[in-house]
């Protein structure tokens, strides 16, 4: 029980354990002293006991924040730098928002590792990828498009709901054409196909990602190669959906087959296409908006999973925008 007194808060962290006390508190404090910094308030902890002091609203975030990662603790969680990230994301606001609404928190369990929603967003993305075979994930950097994407293709091929998965995504950046890249097709692929690679490796495992090459059941390809193909009982992954044309996504969707899963992942405010072409994801939107079947998860600076910078670096070019127009 919380005892709440103006601009002073003392409670007490149950159930009293002294191995995660440890882990909550970090090396000399580190991560109490973080908290401090981030809710802008002086944390004073002695074994289970803990006070608070500052502003009354700051106090009450630090104390919902300090509660979760606790809690973390008695689930095994190790508390790094980025689970201490999302307790503060999740308790910016007085009432933090609740994770899963209708009670049903979507954790993906791959081979190497256990995926859990961090915020609303990631798991009504992850509940949307198990209800619509076609799911659209549009949000800045960080917020864990590709990972969850990832995680549900691993889900999807071991429970043998698919045969294969496909990694797609539009070869342009920084003006460099795939032409110009040495090696063969698969080496001038890879470097765009690095984020995906790096998810795969972490839920699979090198030798059991290099086995699904070997065998085709995990495909890489840039998106101009599926001209003409239809693709059955298949999880399809297209990244860096912003950077196709309107003609390319047009093809993209009509390339499902049966048994397949299309998720169409990208970020609006990173167009590498010339000026004068219409992004294909921006007209795909406004096209497919209110057809059934397809799910649209929108994502925000406040679901930023990177280092806590980039979110702030998120949200100044976006004011910076909005400022311009």
């Amino acid at each position: 029980m919380q005892d709440i007194d103006q601009g002073l808060t003392q409670f007490q962290l149950e159930p009293e354990n002294t191995k995660n006390l440890k882990a909550f508190v970090g090396e000399l404090n580190g991560n109490i002293k973080i908290l401090e910094k981030e809710f802008g308030v002086k944390i004073f902890q002695n074994g289970n006991k803990v006070s608070i002091s500052g502003n009354q609203e700051d106090i009450q975030k630090a104390s919902n924040a300090i509660n979760d990662l606790y809690a973390s603790t008695a689930k095994g969680v190790e508390i790094s730098r980025e689970i201490i990230q999302m307790a503060i994301n999740k308790n910016e606001e007085i009432e933090p928002e609740i994770i899963a609404p209708d009670g049903v928190e979507y954790v993906i369990k791959a081979p190497k590792k256990v995926i859990r929603p961090r915020g609303k967003n990631q798991n009504d993305y992850l509940a949307k990828m198990s209800t619509y075979e076609v799911n659209f994930g549009v949000g800045p950097a960080g917020t864990g498009k590709t990972y969850l994407a990832v995680a549900k293709a691993v889900e999807m091929l071991i429970s043998e709901k698919v045969k294969k998965i496909i990694l797609i995504r539009p070869a342009v950046e920084a003006g460099e054409k795939l032409g110009f890249l040495p090696g063969d097709l698969s080496q001038k692929v890879d470097p765009y196909l690095r984020p995906l690679y790096d998810a795969l490796y972490e839920m699979l495992g090198f030798e059991q990602v290099a086995r699904l090459l070997e065998k085709e059941i995990l495909e890489v390809a840039p998106l101009a190669y599926l001209r003409g193909r239809t693709l059955n009982n298949s999880f399809i992954i297209m990244d860096e959906s912003q950077n196709t044309t309107v003609d390319q996504m047009k093809m993209f969707l009509t390339r499902m087959g049966f048994g397949s899963y299309a998720i169409i992942n990208g970020d609006m405010t990173q167009i590498d296409l010339p000026k004068h072409i219409e992004s294909g994801l921006k007209h795909g939107l406004k096209v497919l908006e209110g057809v059934d079947g397809i799910g649209f998860t929108f994502f925000s600076s406040k679901d930023v999973v990177r280092h806590p910078l980039v979110r702030k670096i998120v949200d100044a070019y976006e004011a910076f925008e909005k400022e311009k127009t």
